[in-house]
């Protein structure tokens, strides 16, 4: 087992502590003093050494030294240096936390910026995370706080986090193993059917809480079938279907009869003549069409084509006078660029050499001959270049202008072509649309024609016949209808009677089902209610064997580790006892206390490391248990105003 033994605790200006070491050379120590003195505060600075935080695993704790007004004194190093003995290496851990103050430019004072925390391992020097990665490599944090106070297990680990760490320790239980345990529970393997206990629980609650809502809802819904039920003694099915199918034979015979006079053979043949002279009337129609409107149809056509002709032409002519304008646009331009380049040769040849150039601009003299012919000639090459660049740029200018000309006279002549055509398209149209507008005059519609006065006057006829017929039929038709009425609401009331006949049937089916459901829900119920026993029973063979596995791995700490409720189900905690008083109710400090070391035993065999142990208020107990490791009691003396140590020299030398 790996064993941290605290050789020595260094404090400097810690939690008011000036200065104190706690020499324990390895061995059991007892620190006495009186209240106030710092007791606590040693193990608060072990616990802030490693993990930053004190004895009650809070971070934000006042390690800083405070006057008697309780304001913090400032410009002090907070120190604490721990020596561990490790399998019998030396490890040296150290932690100074200080004000930092900074002199801004142009301040004549410092001023307070913050904290800083300078870190050595082995008196080197070290950032923060070569620190923590030190004491990381030494111990887990959760682990050592386990391990060294008696009361964090109990006191500041959620019971939640208890129980995970002793299912751990002990190994959790297999379903396999609590059904193998009790014979009773044989039959639940089949029934969770690879479910959890608490899930299986969890739904026989909800199909529980469900049948016991339905089993209550189902006499309700039998009692209210019943009164919706009506008295039917004296109405017979057979009957009623009887009186029913002989009113709609004689409703047939009735509608028969009217369709009969509304279709006699007078009415049949006036309304076939009346379709033949329709008919003829539409072919009269069509042939008057034909002979009189053909010719209009056409000269419509002749004007329609010489609109769309107008209409191309008129396209063509708009792209020819655009074309013209650019030409014509173009065409200026270039005669305003000939005139310019005209005006810049007769410039250019009016230009002479200047005579004065040919002296000194300095002194005056005149410059040497060859000098001055170089000059010259530089000039007149010069000046013939510059004429002949003119010259040729005019040439093709004036050519270009003549091109132009050539290009206007052309699009000219198109657009004049195409305006002459323009011109006879719209006599031509205007001559067309004059003809038929004559045409149109000159034509008569077939409805203003004598013989489609004389085919309408026969049909006219024709239905006036068929109407003074029909008249006459009126109110034998009428006699007839008033007998469909009378037997169709015959039949409606039949057929009430045979629909209260229907439900009152309906329902006493209704009440049969209701009924079988019901001891269908009730049976289903009970085999609910067994399953629930068994679960039950399974977890209280569960909670006898977890609790008997996990009590064998202490020697004076018992667990609870279910609880019964009211109802009679359990629920899970994680509540320490010992010799029957639970920890949280009645169990005075020297009993925490050994329980305490009693669970550290265990917790540093499972994790195969001991630490140094420290207990608070210690003079409440009188005989600690036996312990493999290093123990260190803060014991409250109030004849000692400063703190003082005494070492132990029975300590077994193999926690040295």
């Amino acid at each position: 087992m790996k064993k941290i033994i605290l050789q020595a605790l260094v404090l400097k200006n810690f939690k008011g502590v000036k200065e104190f070491k706690l020499d324990t050379q390895g061995y059991n120590v007892q620190v006495f003093g009186d209240n106030g003195t710092g007791k606590t505060t040693l193990f608060d600075a072990f616990i802030w050494l490693m993990f930053d935080k004190d004895s009650q695993n809070k971070k934000d704790f006042q390690l800083k030294t405070v006057d008697s007004i309780g304001k913090e004194i400032n410009n002090l190093e907070h120190e604490v240096e721990g020596i561990f003995s490790v399998e019998g290496t030396s490890l040296s851990l150290r932690k100074v936390f200080k004000e930092k103050w900074t002199r801004k430019r142009g301040a004549a004072t410092t001023e307070f910026t913050g904290h800083t925390t300078d870190y050595y391992v082995n008196g080197v020097p070290s950032k923060k995370k070569e620190f923590t990665d030190a004491v990381a490599n030494l111990i887990d944090e959760d682990v050592f706080k386990l391990l060294t106070s008696p009361l964090y297990f109990n006191e500041q680990l959620h019971w939640q986090k208890r129980r995970e760490l002793l299912l751990q320790i002990s190994g959790d239980i297999t379903n396999e193993d609590v059904i193998n345990s009790n014979k009773e529970l044989a039959s639940l393997e089949n029934i969770l059917n690879g479910k959890s206990i608490e899930d299986h629980r969890k739904i026989i609650t909800a199909k529980r809480s469900e049948i016991n809502k339905e089993l209550t809802r189902i006499p309700i819904r039998i009692d209210e079938v019943r009164r919706g039920m009506t008295d039917i003694s004296d109405l017979n099915e057979a009957e009623i279907n009887e009186r029913i199918q002989k009113a709609e034979v004689l409703m047939m015979e009735e509608r028969n009869k009217i369709a009969e006079i509304r279709n006699g053979n007078n009415i049949l043949d006036l309304k076939g003549q009346i379709t033949f002279q329709q008919a003829e009337l539409e072919e009269k129609k069509f042939e008057y069409t034909e002979k009189n409107y053909a010719a209009l149809n056409r000269k419509r056509a002749e004007i329609q084509a010489l609109n769309d002709k107008e209409a191309n032409y008129t396209v063509d002519s708009k792209k020819a006078y655009r074309k013209h304008a650019d030409l014509m646009s173009e065409h200026a331009e270039l005669v305003e660029k000939v005139d310019k380049l005209r005006n810049e040769w007769k410039t250019a040849d009016d230009e002479t050499f200047d005579t004065h150039a040919l002296a000194c601009s300095t002194c005056g003299q005149d410059l040497p001959e060859d000098k001055k012919q170089t000059m010259l000639e530089n000039f007149n090459a010069k000046k013939a270049k510059h004429l002949t660049n003119i010259a040729v740029a005019g040439k093709e200018g004036a050519a270009k202008v003549e091109q132009l000309k050539v290009e206007i006279s052309a699009v000219t002549n198109e657009i004049n072509a195409i305006d002459a055509e323009i011109k006879e398209i719209q006599r031509q149209k205007q001559e067309a649309s004059q003809q038929f507008e004559e045409m149109k005059a000159q034509t008569t519609r077939f409805e203003d024609t004598g013989v489609y006065t004389s085919y309408q006057t026969e049909i006219a006829a024709l239905k006036e016949q068929i109407n003074q017929i029909q008249d006459t039929n009126i109110q034998v038709i009428q006699e007839h209808e008033q007998t469909i009425k009378n037997l169709d609401n015959e039949i409606m009331t039949e057929r009430e009677k045979r629909a209260r006949l229907q439900q009152v049937q309906l329902s006493e089916q209704r009440i049969i089902e209701l009924e079988a459901e019901e001891k269908e829900l009730a049976k289903e119920f009970e085999d609910l209610e067994h399953q629930l026993y068994l679960t039950e029973e399974f977890i209280r063979s569960k909670v006898t064997l977890l609790e008997e596995k996990i009590n064998s791995k202490f020697k004076y700490a018992r667990f609870k580790l279910f609880e019964t409720q009211i109802n009679g189900g359990l629920t899970e905690t994680c509540e320490t006892l010992y010799q029957g008083v639970p920890y949280s109710r009645g169990l005075n400090n020297a009993a925490r206390i050994n329980v305490g070391l009693d669970i550290i035993s265990t917790l540093a065999e499972h994790f195969n490391v001991a630490c140094s142990i420290f207990i608070d208020n210690s003079e409440s107990v009188t005989e600690l248990i036996d312990m493999d490791t290093q123990i260190i009691s803060l014991v409250v003396s109030g004849t000692d105003d400063e703190l003082r140590v005494e070492q132990n020299q029975q300590l077994n030398q193999e926690a040295i």
